[in-house]
């Protein structure tokens, strides 16, 4: 962090909103627009990752957080204690997994109702981070989206330069 930042950090707190779970967005949104019309010295709002029920808001005063979050819908109130940054810069940071699964490959669920139990991907959508599979146990093949970190793949199909299918097992 630089100088400057770190300055700025000390002089500027966080503060804790708790909000109703999955609802994190739209206070988001109303905070901004309330801190926009009533001139409120509002800084950031931050959602972290993988925090269901509270958003994160960094303002000149307590006074102020509680002012942008007065009359929000799904606001339930701010926690009265400051909050460090250090105690939530892990949470900032969100690190992308580069998950080598293709096309194809046969992998294991593991995790939710369909744990340990095996399934050929037969489609990827890296945007959502979800995989459609298919059941290899299943009389019928049924696709069932899952989220990309709910699988394992156990064995790749892959061609080598002769063009013989090549099988391997992780």
């Amino acid at each position: 962090m630089t100088e400057a930042a770190q300055q700025a950090q000390e002089e500027n707190k966080i503060f804790a909103v708790r909000t109703t779970a999955n609802r994190e967005d739209q206070v988001m949104d109303f905070l901004t627009s309330n801190a926009k019309k009533k001139g409120i010295s509002i800084y950031s709002v931050i959602r972290a990752h993988g925090m269901r029920g509270y958003i994160f808001v960094e303002a000149a005063t307590q006074a102020d957080a509680e002012q942008s979050a007065y009359n929000v819908p799904y606001a339930r109130g701010i926690l009265p204690k400051s909050i460090d940054y250090k105690e939530i810069e892990h949470m900032l940071e969100q690190v992308k997994i580069e998950r080598n699964i293709r096309k194809g490959d046969i992998c294991e669920i593991i995790s939710g109702p369909f744990k340990r139990e095996q399934a050929k991907v037969t489609r990827i959508d890296k945007a959502k981070e979800e995989i459609v599979v298919e059941l290899l146990e299943a009389a019928v093949p049924i696709p069932i989206t899952v989220k990309m970190d709910a699988i394992k793949v156990i064995r790749r199909d892959t061609a080598d330069e002769s063009g013989a299918a090549k099988i391997q097992y992780g």
